[in-house]
């Protein structure tokens, strides 16, 4: 069964033609649509685009309010402490279980925390597991301390707030890709044992593996790849950089 038929028969949902199917196919799903055979007469479809049009603005009226109303009630009629604040929300939990996806793709999903002072190899070393593991036909992948602010974290400074959201966002990414059977492999500065230890608590006892980068500050500064050091001691580096193996609580 293909992603579409698989798709349908789950429920009444919109396929896009991305997924193999004409955008005549689409339009005869009259299921889901519910318009009238003049349809066929149009396949570019005015009727089509009203449709997409209404969607659009049920959506659009959905969104702002959902955005400022956090008071809607749940299912369960629960209130959730999230990052300090009351929200009603529930977790909806899936018969998919984190072991029947292990037994799918035949390994043990896990964090492996890579920590260390800039320039001390995490990256390479991240680069080299996770190059043995899938020579072993073992899925990684690797959530880069530097990569990750390209896109997710893209809107955090280097301030110290910041650093330790930074680490808080990695750790519940991790914590996914753990949960779907995936070895991730994080590979950030995060000096400080209490970030760690709160990633760490995400995970099942012995799903969470740290690996500290034990290399003295003047080898690291002596390889600088970034020009990190260069610049943090000529001043030209705004917020803190964690360049004193003291600020590790290893």
């Amino acid at each position: 069964m293909d992603v579409a038929a698989m798709a349908r028969c789950v429920g009444r949902c919109y396929v896009s033609p991305a997924f193999g199917e004409s955008e005549s196919h689409r339009l005869s799903e009259r299921r889901f649509l519910k318009l009238s055979s003049s349809t066929n007469s149009d396949p570019a479809g005015s009727k089509s685009l009203k449709l997409r049009g209404k969607i659009h603005r049920r959506m659009s009226y959905f969104r702002p309010i959902m955005a400022k109303d956090e008071s809607i009630s749940s299912r369960s009629g629960e209130t959730k402490q999230i990052n300090g604040k009351q929200k009603n929300i529930v977790w909806h939990d899936c018969p998919v279980t984190k072991s029947d996806r292990q037994e799918l793709i035949k390994q043990k999903g896990c964090v492996i925390w890579i920590t260390g002072l800039s320039g001390s190899g995490k990256s390479s070393l991240a680069c080299a597991l996770s190059r043995a593991l899938h020579n072993r036909g073992k899925l990684s992948y690797i959530l880069d301390g530097d990569n990750v602010r390209h896109g997710l974290n893209s809107d955090l400074s280097f301030e110290a707030d910041d650093r330790a959201e930074n680490i808080r966002r990695v750790g519940e990414v991790a914590k996914l890709f753990a949960d779907s059977g995936i070895i991730c492999i994080a590979s950030l500065i995060s000096p400080y044992r209490i970030e760690r230890a709160a990633c760490r608590a995400l995970l099942p006892q012995g799903d969470f593996i740290e690996v500290f980068m034990d290399v003295p500050l003047h080898v690291c500064e002596a390889r600088d790849p970034k020009g990190l050091y260069k610049r943090a001691r000529a001043g030209k580096i705004k917020g803190n950089f964690a360049f004193s193996l003291h600020l590790f609580s290893t």
